[in-house]
Order: structure tokens, then sequence, then C-alpha cells
């Protein structure tokens, strides 16, 4: 199985990285949408697990929760899905989600189960990393890399926790707040990035309000390993819902912008 060391170790840029929604807005449109991102030229993959009260994310990827929801989708018809991208194409795959599918599934089947499916990576959204231990040997036990989120506002004491927890990457927050497409970058990327690439050897991406390919450029030219795009893509989805023709090849050319625009 591809690793995160094996991807980032061998680009010369910054990764590109989608988030989708996985179920969103039904299962053989979410795959076929996940095959359409990897064909574009996607490096890794950040897929989410529906939530009913996804408290990190704003109004775009709570309303693709939903519709993923309202679809059926489940944890184990999750961790089917993912399955069958990975027979499609070997790539990195994390989870962004929430704790509490994760307890309710039961923790360390949860791990085992998603690692045989081919998952490298569980960032716990509502997960502190003063509760890392929660997680931190399941994750060991099934061989998963561990990724955890640093924000702007994130104290140096927390980010040395934090760096001595990750093996995988640093999510790092560009903005302050819920997920959602932003107009601009905020000012206080760069030297997040500088600090962070001063603390660890691990990959340090970039997430929330990046959602045009100049902001991927502005964010890679800072120094990011990678960056993460998710409410514009899912913007996209749902803007198409009555068209999935029109939804993969809108995406497809989205995602190949930002890749140009990387480099």
């Amino acid at each position: 199985m591809k690793s995160y060391k094996d991807v980032f170790g061998s680009l010369s840029r910054a990764a590109m990285i989608p988030f989708f929604v996985i179920g969103d807005p039904d299962f053989d449109t979410s795959l076929d949408v996940i095959k359409t991102a990897i064909d574009a030229g996607a490096d890794v993959l950040e897929l989410g697990i529906p939530f009913s009260d996804p408290i990190a994310d704003g109004p775009t990827i709570q309303k693709a929760d939903i519709r993923s929801l309202k679809a059926g989708m489940t944890v184990r018809k999750a961790c089917e899905l993912i399955g069958k991208v990975k027979q499609y194409r070997d790539i990195p795959i994390g989870l962004l989600m929430y704790y509490n599918l994760i307890y309710q599934y039961g923790i360390e089947k949860f791990f085992a189960d998603f690692a045989k499916a081919g998952v490298n990576s569980v960032l716990v959204a509502d997960l502190s990393i003063n509760d890392a231990d929660e997680i931190l040997p399941a994750a060991k036990a099934a061989g998963m890399d561990t990724v955890f989120m640093v924000s702007p506002n994130t104290s140096d004491e927390r980010i040395k926790l934090i760096t001595e927890k990750t093996t995988g990457f640093i999510y790092t927050v560009a903005v302050l707040g819920v997920t959602g497409s932003r107009n601009s970058v905020s000012r206080s990327v760069g030297p997040l990035i500088t600090k962070l690439k001063s603390k660890t050897t691990v990959p340090v991406c970039v997430g929330f309000g990046i959602s045009k390919p100049e902001h991927a450029a502005e964010i890679a030219k800072d120094g990011a390993d990678g960056v993460i795009i998710g409410s514009r893509i899912v913007k996209i989805i749902e803007d198409n819902l009555g068209d999935k023709k029109k939804m993969n090849a809108e995406v497809g050319e989205f995602i190949r912008s930002v890749r140009k625009a990387l480099g």
C-alpha cells in the first residue's frame, strides 16, 4: 500500500489533496467522482464519513453530509466504498471525521477494518490532542499514520505535543472558523507553515478556505507540502446534482487546474 512518505517523497511540488464526503450524493456517484479526481491528478485523498453534527464544517459540507446520510451511507458502507477506491488505484487515503462514529463502531475494530480497506490515517476533528490516547494505540496496532490539526492560534506548547504525536502529516488550518470557501488566503498561513517546518520533519498540508488555483499556488509558495481543497469541490457536486456527467467533468477540470497551478 502506498504511504504518505512514498507520495510526498516523490513530489517536487505540493501535493493536490481533494476532499469528498463519502456517499455524496449517493454511493455510486460518489465512487465515480472520486475516481474522476484520481484520474485528474489527485496525489492523496481526504475523505469524510458523513455525520449528523459536523461541528468543524460549514454549510457546504454539512449539506453534503445530509445528502449522503439520506442516501443510506453508513460507516460500514464507507469502508466498502474505500475498498473499491483502492481497487481502482493505490492512492493514500486520509479520513477526516468525528469521534462518535469511531466510538460507536468500536475503536479497535474501526481502525483494524479501515486499515484493511486501505486507509492511511484518521484525523478526528473533535478529538483534542490531550485526548489523543483514545485512538493512538488502536491506530498504531492497525499500522496507521497519525494526523492532527494545527490552527493559527495553536500555542507553541500544543504544537510541540502535536508534532511529537504526528507521523503522517500536520493538517494546518488556514483560517479560524469552519470549513468553507474564502475569497483570499489568510496572511497568517505563511508564518505558521514556516514555524511548523522548523519543528517537524513530517509534511505540512494546508486546508480550510482554499477555493482557487491561485490560492493553492500561494500556499505552495509559502512552503506547504500539500494543499487540501474540500468545500469548493463539494459545491461543484451540489451544483450539478441533476447532471452527473457535468459534475464529473467540472470536478476533473477544477482538479486539473489546481494541479497545473502547483507546477
